[in-house]
């Protein structure tokens, strides 16, 4: 990951310095018309649309798994978690695969954006949001004139009830 974070940030014109603090960096992607952003320690890859093989019984947001490589990942798909509309996959839907809690996970997403370095003095810790119980959103960044809203995928994923039987997984 390291590598290719480093391709990325060439690409974009901004070589990364020894003092980049990798936990200050967060890989952002698009959701209808808000910018989330989640951290890139924990992600493994970005992969593309593939074929979804469908698990009976799981909420709606839930998917179902791919098989990337010989490994059974679940999907979950971030726009019908939070009760955004659900939407036709194009060309511009990934996959982003991230580590939580040792397994794979993978949230489908309308686009990814970019590698962003927001220092913490640039977040700021919401309020309680949601039902009740620990939010997925852990932060909302101050980048520039916008505001990215900062995910904690291990709260996403443990709300979201995303568990296959260790069977499945492996």
């Amino acid at each position: 990951m390291a590598e290719d974070l480093t391709r990325t940030a060439r690409a974009e014109g901004k070589p990364l310095s020894e003092t980049d603090n990798v936990d200050d960096m967060y890989l952002t992607f698009a959701l209808g018309g808000e910018e989330y952003g989640v951290g890139i320690g924990g992600v493994t890859e970005i992969v593309g649309m593939q074929r979804i093989m469908g698990v009976p019984d799981v909420p709606v947001w839930i998917k179902g798994v791919i098989n990337l490589r010989g490994k059974v990942i679940p999907l979950l798909d971030v726009r019908l978690r939070f009760g955004m509309a659900e939407r036709a996959y194009d060309e511009r839907t990934v996959i982003i695969v991230l580590d939580v809690a040792e397994a794979p996970v993978g949230l489908i997403v309308d686009g990814v954006s970019e590698v962003l370095d927001i220092p913490p003095a640039q977040i700021d810790r919401p309020g309680q949001f949601g039902r009740g119980g620990r939010s997925p959103v852990m932060g909302l960044a101050r980048v520039g004139d916008r505001v990215t809203i900062l995910l904690d995928a291990d709260v996403l994923v443990a709300d979201g009830d995303l568990s296959l039987p260790a069977d499945l997984v492996a």
